[in-house]
């Protein structure tokens, strides 16, 4: 006889999550030579975010691709006018 099967249903804990929302990031500053080389990078190897970041000292993958996506994603935009409205 078979016996049933019980299928085994993963816990997931959002309680105890590290990531966070890309709203909530803050602006991440970069040296101007920091943007060029970066924009220069890009167009040579993509989104490779780790080869970048290791052109750069002292800056992670993570913040290389945050900073990427906050200058030419959307959601940013809004923001980005309101910091140069404060800063003017």
């Amino acid at each position: 006889m078979d016996k049933p099967r019980r299928h085994k249903q993963a816990r997931t804990s959002s309680c105890c999550s590290d990531e966070v929302s890309s709203i909530e990031w803050e602006f991440i500053n970069m040296s101007e030579q920091e943007e060029d080389l970066i924009y220069r990078m890009y167009k040579l190897v993509g989104d490779r975010w780790a080869l970048i970041a290791g052109r750069i000292p002292g800056r992670k993958a993570e913040e290389i691709e945050r900073f990427w996506i906050m200058r030419h994603g959307e959601v940013f935009a809004e923001k980005r006018r309101q910091l140069r409205r404060h800063k003017s």
